[in-house]
């Protein structure tokens, strides 16, 4: 699919033209005492944006301008893939939430507001539940299908810690999108829109000129099976994503797979089994030290509660003719066990242990051990199985907890401690169930290592499958006039967090660097004598050129030191500056100077600037 519009520069609607003194820029040398993110400090600096309270920011002039722009781009991407836009309610009531529970899922993250008659709202973070009632009652037939709504909105999510101006906000704007099949595959299927989703993020990102890569990705707490994050590459991301620089493939850290890793455990014992006294030490890595043992060479075993069969994972699922009520995932202590691989490893949905049940059976947890995969209560072996990363199944030394508070022991084996249970795949299975890491062997190129680089998520994309149908009772007649639950898909956009991830991804000591396409206006005109009739009729004559040829500009004509518009010109980031000053005037000329480039600006003939302009804009989309 190619992209709604090649070029930000319409050849057949006019540009703007404003002036400072009749907008809002209020540019300061100093940032907020708060910001801490390049974004958070330049936007702030630039008037852009202003805390208004705790995650809550006005968008000032600029900011709204570039905003509209990135929204447009969406907008125009979305209804070429065939998105319909309309809005939804921002405040939900809380019924809805009834079947889907997510409520309970979102937890202290949900906005909730009671009004005067005692009835409970809730602020949306995201809109499946009113979307899904929407088609529900208004989607009778098959035949209505594929059907794909999209809407640009507020959200709100109630942030614990506010952070990095609009990159974790408690209010933002978001384009999400909803859409409805009878099918997964075939015309009209999940998989067909999610393709032409994923083209068309492709195509959005890509006109806005930012650069990103698409990763495979966990669904969260929304749900589904299959999912695509967008991530703006930037040294100063807050997400690390894991690529192989031969195949090209990339994933976020909780979905990342891993090559050929090997573990056996079968390594033999390095010394008696012998308990350590490890009283009031939080975390592994104290407990290492005190027993003067490096992380890489203890053992993590975390427990999980079984909540039954895992939902698309092929094979049979570990424990033989029991189900399990608790899984142990064990890995080393320097890794973090990943909750997804372990559901793919055992066959089973699983969640971290609730301590008081855990405890209850047996589990001594801060100290579990590998050893309880046969010792645990409520029927031994059969009530427990046990995933081991193939890193944790290496010979050689290894220190455990205990399976005694406050105590660890040194010289764990696995074939002396664990016994017969040891080899009944039933019970014990080797798999990879950590976080994969830098320098891990590739997935998808045999002797390649996956590397990492940070990025901002800009857009996520999910295929949901039934989950919202089947909670809120959307079925509809199929060809063979039963009734199914309709298939949905999930697809969103942060268009504030798109802002903000180009500046961290585009600035320099000076300020914003804008790409052209979503920059606030193309080209800034700063007038050297603001109260030269001579220089404002030369910088009216370049922005009505400028305009005509579809170009936003914006003319400086404030009382001020040449010194301090040049500076405030880089800190606003505009794309081009075109300077009207005598010495250039006398030249029949403008000074011209793209913003990424340093130096100073060259002069150029009044009837060559349109072109100079249009040529550097297009080079910065």
């Amino acid at each position: 699919m190619q992209p709604a519009t090649q070029s930000s520069l319409s050849r057949t609607n006019r540009g703007t033209v404003h002036h400072w003194r009749q907008t809002l820029i209020p540019t300061t040398r100093e940032a907020p005492a708060d910001a801490e993110s390049p974004s958070h400090v330049l936007l702030s600096r630039a008037g852009y944006i202003r805390r208004l309270g705790a995650g809550i920011y006005d968008y000032l002039p600029l900011a709204w301008r570039v905003l509209r722009k990135v929204s447009q781009i969406v907008r125009e991407e979305m209804e070429a893939a065939g998105g319909s836009e309309l809005l939804l309610p921002a405040m939900l009531p809380i019924e809805l939430y009834a079947g889907t529970k997510r409520d309970v899922t979102y937890g202290d993250l949900l906005f909730k507001v009671t009004d005067r008659k005692g009835a409970v709202s809730a602020l949306g973070p995201t809109h499946e539940e009113p979307v899904t009632e929407l088609v529900k009652g208004s989607v009778t037939s098959y035949k209505q299908l594929p059907l794909n709504l999209f809407q640009i909105q507020t959200k709100y999510r109630d942030e614990a810690r506010p952070r990095s101006g609009l990159l974790r906000c408690r209010e933002f704007i978001m384009k999400d999108a909803y859409s409805f099949h009878m099918e997964v595959e075939g015309t009209g299927g999940l998989n067909e829109a999610y393709d032409a989703m994923y083209r068309a993020y492709t195509n959005i990102f890509t006109r806005c000129g930012l650069s990103f890569t698409a990763v495979e990705a966990e669904s969260g707490p929304i749900g589904g099976s299959a999912s695509h994050e967008f991530m703006v590459n930037c040294e100063s991301g807050e997400d690390t994503i894991l690529v192989c620089p031969v195949s090209g493939y990339a994933a976020n850290v909780e979905k990342c797979e891993t090559g050929a890793r090997h573990g056996t455990l079968d390594g033999a014992p390095t010394g008696a089994l012998t308990e350590v006294h490890t009283p009031g030490l939080p975390g592994i890595h104290e407990v290492g030290k005190f027993m003067g043992v490096k992380p890489e060479r203890m053992l993590k075993t975390i427990v999980f509660q079984v909540e039954g069969r895992a939902a698309g994972v092929s094979g049979e699922p570990m424990g033989g003719p029991h189900e399990p009520k608790w899984v142990l995932a064990v890995v080393r202590g320097d890794h973090d066990v990943n909750e997804g691989k372990v559901k793919a490893a055992t066959g089973y949905a699983v969640t971290l242990a609730d301590e008081k049940a855990a405890r209850a059976a047996g589990f001594a947890i801060g100290y579990v051990s590998p050893r309880m995969v046969s010792r645990a209560g409520e029927g031994g072996g059969g009530a427990v199985v046990m995933v081991v990363d193939h890193d944790a199944a290496a010979g050689g030394f290894w220190a455990s907890g205990s399976d005694k508070p406050d105590h660890h022991v040194k010289h764990f084996n696995w074939g002396r401690e664990v016994g017969e249970t040891l080899r009944d795949p039933r019970y014990v299975k080797l798999a990879d169930v950590r976080n994969a890491m830098a320098g891990d062997p590739s997935p998808r190129a045999e002797g390649a290592k996956l590397e990492a680089r940070r990025g901002i998520e800009v857009g996520h994309i999910f295929k949901l499958g039934t989950k919202y149908s089947e909670a809120i009772g959307l079925t509809i007649l199929d060809q063979a006039q039963q009734k199914r639950p309709v298939i949905m898909g999930c697809y969103g956009i942060g268009v504030t967090r798109t802002m903000a991830a180009c500046v961290e991804m585009s600035h320099d000591a000076d300020g914003i660097i804008w790409p052209g396409a979503i920059a606030p206006y193309h080209v800034l005109i700063t007038v050297m004598k603001h109260d030269s009739e001579q220089h404002l009729d030369g910088a009216r004559r370049v922005a009505a050129d400028l305009a005509a040829a579809g170009m936003d500009v914006l003319i400086d004509d404030r009382d001020e030191r040449p010194g301090v518009k040049f500076k405030d010109a880089d800190l606003i980031g505009i794309p081009v500056r075109v300077t009207v000053g005598d010495k250039a005037l006398a030249e029949g000329a403008v000074e011209f100077k793209a913003r990424k480039d340093k130096g100073k600006g060259e002069n150029v003939k009044f009837e060559e600037v349109v072109a100079r302009c249009a040529a550097a804009v297009e080079t910065v989309l």
